[in-house]
């Protein structure tokens, strides 16, 4: 039998002094205060406070019935644009909690800064025509996949109104491990910008792929340890959960022991399985394309960030859990690429909501204020005493940003980003030799094929991370199996970058090139070599070009060749990040005249060997099957 779990205030004052008390409490077993007149005389001044609060607000509601009533009309009444509520009702999972005093509302006011903190807010008659808010967060992102090191990544994302990200250093991780993410950290601190950096979960993510650098359950431990890393990130190996894997069991009771949340990481999980993940103590998932699967998390209490990076794009099949969810949705981009970044962050999907009909409360509270309050963040909501972390906007509509506070420096201002660029050495792992034409030939022997003589296509989606397997005739070429471009499929290499070994070559559909070829060292998650063409030697020139620089992504033609080197860890560049986001700009526009059609073709590339997510992908050690959990 299960009941709703209610915490009133009294409860939680209780259980901070002995929790025994508490559990004696709810056993209604008695005490000695039962007739203590004074506690009484407390408890009834509980009710005191609300009637006076009553009489202070008069025009206010009051969030009457029962369990369920009371948080039905709560939603109801916050869909206005401005209301108070008296015991207005939540719910999370089984926990149920009831707000004395709950105000919505827009206001006129003077902020008063002093130390890097709130001093005051002062309602005022009159105020200019722009808006207040607290600064928006990623509430989840790898720093890495904007190609830029974090000072850099900060110095573009200020200009949107940006001032902290949840940030997975599993990228860097599983190049260079622990020394990896310190070396984020590190370099995050050198500038006004909140990094919350998590201790990776999944380095490697499988056994089915070769990465630099491992990080068991001991360091995963220590990493939590340290003050500046504030959850498990995500927890890919679903199955490992699923099947009590003892490593992974080991990492997310570290986390449980020193109370930081673990994220999720579970494409297409559902039912049994899904609460089966949840339970094991996993909050969060940011893998939902649909709202099925959305829906069915979240009945098992889990929050959902929906996601829109370069790649992924889940916004329009989710935006609507905003109004139906507001305190368990929180927005993010996972992976940005540096483009994309100078155009635009979470203030874009802020936008877009309110757009599509979202009640701008509940948008800003996914933006602002649920990453603040699920993650623990020392970022402050814009109250008295909180840290000076707040945006200007020009409306609550396109949310357009006029100025960037960060612990009350102005850190942004017009478009204008006033954080400075930082110099940075770089760390890399990276030992591949050059590659020849023949070492990527493929034989119809060498190649699976089924009883009708068919090979499997990876079928790429544009703005998907998932992957569809196709059975295609393959074309045969002085006994080779080569590029279709009539068909649309593709040679892709995928190539160790950690030590010496031959490369493995699978066939892909949907990247349109006509002629060339490109290749990248950002290949997730173990970042090995990754390059698709139409012809070999093409392909043979793109990945030399990035083992030249060892590390970067390129593009090449018959005639022309362009790369952007990757110095650190074959991921980043620690060079000016305006000057790198037009080089990409660049590079991207070639890779779309070979004929992609891709919305963000590199960034495509980069998860065609992404083992976790299915269905079918391709690592170093072959193509994987993604289903079954194993290599073809």
């Amino acid at each position: 039998m299960s009941r709703n779990i209610t915490l009133s205030k009294s409860d939680f004052q209780l259980a901070s002094t002995c929790s025994k008390k508490l559990v004696y409490k709810k056993q209604e077993y008695p005490t000695s205060n039962d007739a203590n007149e004074y506690m009484e005389m407390l408890a009834k001044g509980g009710f005191v406070v609300g009637m006076m609060a009553k009489l202070k607000y008069p025009t206010g509601f009051e969030v009457l019935g029962n369990t369920k009533e009371a948080i039905e009309r709560t939603n109801e009444y916050l869909k206005q644009k401005n209301c108070i509520l008296f015991e207005a009702a939540f719910q999370s999972g089984e926990k149920l909690v009831r707000v004395d005093i709950l105000e919505k509302k827009i206001y006129p006011a003077t902020l008063s800064i002093h130390n890097g903190l709130i001093e005051k807010i002062t309602p005022f008659e009159n105020a200019p025509n722009q808006f207040l808010l607290p600064g928006f967060i990623d509430s989840h992102v790898h720093i890495e996949s904007s190609m830029l090191i974090p000072s850099s990544f900060a110095r573009l994302a200020v200009v949107h109104g940006t001032i902290g990200t949840i940030s997975d250093p599993h990228e860097i991780a599983n190049v260079c491990g622990v020394e990896g993410v310190n070396y984020m950290i590190s370099n995050g601190k050198k500038v006004p910008f909140h990094f919350f950096f998590g201790a990776p979960s999944c380095v490697p993510a499988t056994v089915f792929e070769t990465a630099g650098a491992a990080i068991n359950s001991d360091q995963v431990a220590e990493l939590l340890d340290n003050k500046d890393i504030y959850y498990l990130s995500e927890m890919m190996n679903f199955p490992g959960v699923l099947y009590k894997d003892e490593e992974v069991m080991k990492k997310i009771k570290a986390a449980h022991q020193v109370g930081k949340p673990v994220d999720g990481h579970a494409p297409g999980l559902m039912g049994d399985q899904a609460k089966q993940y949840i339970q094991a103590g996993i909050s969060t998932d940011h893998e939902c394309f649909t709202i099925e699967e959305a829906v069915d998390k979240l009945s098992f209490g889990m929050k959902i960030l929906i996601r829109e990076g370069s790649a992924a794009k889940n916004f329009d099949a989710l935006y609507e859990l905003l109004d139906d969810h507001p305190s368990m949705i929180m927005l993010c981009s996972d992976d940005k690429h540096p483009d994309s970044l100078l155009e635009g962050h979470i203030n874009a999907l802020c936008a877009r909501a309110v757009a599509k009909g979202i009640d701008v409360f509940n948008v800003l509270r996914a933006a602002c204020i649920n990453p603040v309050l699920h993650y623990k963040l020392p970022t402050g909501q814009v109250r008295n005493g909180d840290p000076a972390n707040f945006i200007v906007v020009e409306d609550l509509k396109n949310f357009i940003v006029k100025q960037t506070y960060i612990n009350g420096k102005l850190v942004a201002a017009h478009g204008k980003s006033f954080i400075p660029f930082i110099q940075e050495a770089s760390i890399n792992q990276f030992d591949a030799a050059p590659i020849t034409e023949s070492a990527i030939q493929v034989t119809l022997e060498a190649y699976p094929t089924n009883a009708l003589g068919q090979i499997p296509v990876i079928e790429a989606i544009d703005g998907q991370l998932i992957t569809n397997c196709l059975w295609m005739p393959a074309k045969i070429q002085d006994h080779k199996i080569v590029s279709n471009t009539k068909e649309d499929v593709l040679k892709m290499v995928v190539y160790n970058r950690y030590f010496k070994a031959p490369p493995k070559m699978a066939f892909i559909k949907n990247f349109g090139f006509q002629h060339g070829a490109i290749a990248s060292t950002v290949a997730h998650d173990s970042h090995n070599i990754i390059a698709v063409g139409v012809d070999d030697a093409c392909i043979v020139k793109a990945i030399n070009l990035v083992i030249e620089q060892k590390g970067g992504i390129s593009c090449v033609n018959e005639s022309h060749q362009k790369v952007l080197g990757l110095p650190v860890g074959g991921l980043m560049s620690n060079q000016d990040p305006y000057i790198v986001a037009q080089a990409y700009t660049e590079i991207d526009q070639m890779a779309k005249s070979l004929g992609s059609p891709l919305g963000s073709p590199f960034m495509t590339l980069s998860f065609m060997a992404l083992l976790v997510i299915p269905h079918l992908k391709l690592s170093d050690k072959g193509l994987f099957d993604g289903d079954g959990f194993k290599l073809f």
